[in-house]
């Protein structure tokens, strides 16, 4: 087991308190809409960092995106429609779902059928209740 939990639990504290009455006026105004652009921007560096095999600047990058999306799901949060735990509990359940050569008895034998496999999951899911379908 990792302990990354107690990092994670201070990080969203943080994310809190800056969205908090005394918090930061740039974060208190932010909402879903005003953060499009800085996720876009913020997954660019991060593909640019890559890209230019700065593992430092990844790193950094990371961060800023993991800062955006805890954020926006604290704003989500506020409006009572989801937290970061049901973030993590919907992405587990996902690959867990995704992954049946891994998480069940399952074999796939080549990247060929994992493909169609995923594919095969992805559709099922679109056609029934486990995720929102795309308007």
């Amino acid at each position: 087991m990792t302990n990354y939990g107690k990092k994670f639990d201070r990080f969203v504290d943080i994310v809190k308190e800056l969205r908090s009455e005394n918090g930061c006026p740039w974060d208190k105004e932010q909402s879903p809409t005003s953060l499009k652009r800085y996720l876009l921007e913020e997954t660019r560096e991060a593909i640019e960092a890559i890209t230019a095999n700065n593992h430092q600047h990844v790193k950094d990058e990371l961060g800023d995106i993991l800062y955006i999306i805890v954020l926006l799901a604290h704003i989500h949060n506020e409006e009572n429609l989801f937290n970061i735990g049901d973030v993590i509990e919907a992405i587990t359940d996902k690959m867990i779902r995704r992954h049946p050569h891994v998480f069940s008895d399952e074999k796939i034998e080549t990247v060929a059928e994992l493909r169609k496999k995923w594919l095969e999951i992805k559709d099922i899911e679109k056609s029934s209740s486990i995720i929102p379908k795309k308007n």
